[in-house]
C-alpha cells in the first residue's frame, strides 16, 4: 500500500498551511459540554490506541464531572465513522475525540458542517487531511499545490514523534543484551513507520558494532490471525528472541509465537507488560513504546471546557523533559521496568541526549533508515495481501 507522507515537523509548516487560528478564552461552563469518544479499528479493549483513548476521556470527565460516551462504527468504513459522529452530535455530544488517521476523511466531511462541535483527533497528520480533501494528492504535504488548504477552526490534531519511543525501545532491548530481533507493524501508515524505523535506528545504535539482525513485516492489518502467526512462528523457531509487535491486536500473533517458543515482545502505544504478561507468561514484555495518548486528551479537554481554550491546528508531541522522563508525550514505562542490564538510569541517560539533541532520530517514512555494516535488516514487505 501507498504510504501517507509524514507532517512536517515545525512551526514553518505549520504556518504556510494557514493552520492555525486561536478561539476564545475565559472560563467555561462545564454543564454546557459532552464528551464522546469514537473509536477506529479496534475496540476499547484492544490494548492499545482506543483503549489508552477512551481511559483518558473516562477519567477526565469522570473526575470533572462532564457527561461521556463511546460510540464504536458498525463497520471498518469512513461512511461509518461518519455515521457515529453525527449520531453523537444529534445527541447534543459536543466535543468529540477521534483516535487515528482513519479519521481524516470523517474530519473533511463533518467539521465544517458542524463548527459549534470541537474536534480532537489524535495521530490525524497534515497528509493524511490533504488525502481526505484533495483528490488528487501527491503524497507531498510541502507541496505549495495544497497551500489552499486551511484546517477546520473547530479541529484540533496530536501527531507524536513515535519515531523517538520506537529508537529507546530498539536501543534498550539491545543494550539489554539482545541480538536477534523483530519488528511487526500492524499497516505501514506513518505512525507505525516512524515506530518501525525509529526502532531500527535505536537497535543499530546500541550495537555498537556488535552483529544484530531484524526482521521487517507488516501485517497489512490491526490484529492477529494465524497467517501472521506462521510467519512470526517461523521468526522465533529460527533464532529471533523479541519482537516489538506494533498495531493494536496484531501483538496477539507475536506473543503466541513468543510463548511457545521461549521469546520475548515488546509492547507499544501502552504499557501493554500486565496485559501481556497476565495473557502468555510473566516476563514476556520487556517493556512498551509510549505516547501520551491518555495525557493528550485530558490536556485538550481541560484546554477546552475548564478553561475556554482552543487553538486550531497540528501539534506535534515528542520529549518535553530532559529530565523528567514520564512528562514526555514519548517513552518507555518506568513504574513497571524489569530489564536489568539496561536500568532506569541508563534510560534516562539516553532520554538526555535525546531532548539535548546530541542524538538525532530521522523520522522519515519514505527511505528506510541507513544502518552499520554489522546490523542486518530483513524488509519482508506485508504478511498479508
Amino acid at each position: 500500500m501507498k504510504k501517507r507522507s509524514l507532517f512536517i515537523l515545525g512551526a514553518t509548516a505549520v504556518a504556510c498551511f494557514g493552520l492555525v487560528s486561536c478561539g476564545d478564552s475565559g472560563t467555561t461552563d462545564t454543564s454546557s459540554y459532552k464528551v464522546a469518544m469514537i473509536t477506529d479499528y479496534g475496540d476499547i479493549t484492544d490494548q492499545s490506541f482506543n483503549q489508552a483513548t477512551y481511559e483518558g476521556c473516562v477519567d477526565w470527565c469522570k473526575e470533572n464531572n462532564v457527561t461521556f460516551t463511546y460510540k464504536k462504527p458498525a463497520s471498518n468504513s469512513d461512511a461509518s465513522r461518519i455515521e457515529s459522529v453525527d449520531g453523537a452530535i444529534e445527541e447534543g455530544y459536543n466535543v468529540i475525540v477521534m483516535p487515528g488517521y482513519a479519521f481524516a476523511p470523517t474530519i473533511d466531511k463533518v467539521a465544517d458542517a458542524n463548527k459549534d462541535v470541537k474536534f480532537i483527533a489524535l495521530d490525524v497528520a497534515l497528509g493524511d487531511l490533504l488525502g481526505a480533501h484533495f483528490s488528487d494528492y501527491n503524497y507531498d504535504p510541502t507541496d505549495s499545490k495544497w497551500s489552499s488548504y486551511t484546517l477546520p477552526t473547530n479541529v484540533y490534531c496530536a501527531v507524536y514523534q513515535e519515531e523517538l519511543c520506537g529508537y529507546m525501545a530498539g536501543y534498550a532491548a539491545v543494550k539489554e543484551g539482545y541480538t536477534k530481533l523483530a519488528f511487526l507493524g500492524g499497516m505501514a501508515v506513518p505512525a507505525v513507520v516512524r515506530y518501525g524505523y525509529g526502532y531500527v535506528q535505536g537497535c543499530d545504535a546500541a550495537a555498537e558494532g556488535k552483529s544484530i539482525s531484524i526482521k521487517y513485516a507488516y501485517g497489512n492489518q490491526f490484529y492477529g490471525d494465524a497467517d501472521i502467526k506462521a510467519r512470526t512462528d517461523t521468526w522465533y523457531t529460527t533464532g529471533t528472541e523479541v519482537t516489538f509487535a506494533c498495531g493494536g491486536g496484531i501483538y496477539t500473533s507475536a506473543c503466541e509465537s513468543a510463548k511457545e517458543n521461549g521469546g520475548k515482545v515488546i509492547g507499544v502505544d501502552v504499557d501493554q507488560s500486565k496485559t501481556i504478561n497476565a495473557a502468555y507468561g510473566d516476563g514476556m514484555c520487556i517493556t512498551s513504546a509510549m505516547k501520551g495518548l491518555s495525557a493528550t486528551v485530558k490536556t485538550k479537554l481541560g484546554d477546552v471546557i475548564l478553561d475556554g481554550k482552543w487553538e486550531s491546528k497540528i501539534e506535534t508531541l515528542g520529549l518535553v523533559s530532559g529530565t523528567d522522563v514520564d512528562s514526555n508525550y514519548v517513552q518507555l514505562p518506568t513504574a513497571t521496568w524489569s530489564m536489568t542490564k539496561f536500568t532506569v538510569d541508563d534510560y534516562k541517560a539516553l532520554v538526555k541526549k535525546m531532548y539535548a539533541g546530541d542524538i538525532k532520530v530521522s523520522n522519515s517514512t519514505s527511505e528506510a533508515p541507513t544502518v552499520s555494516s554489522t546490523t542486518s535488516v530483513d524488509y519482508q514487505g506485508n504478511i498479508k495481501g
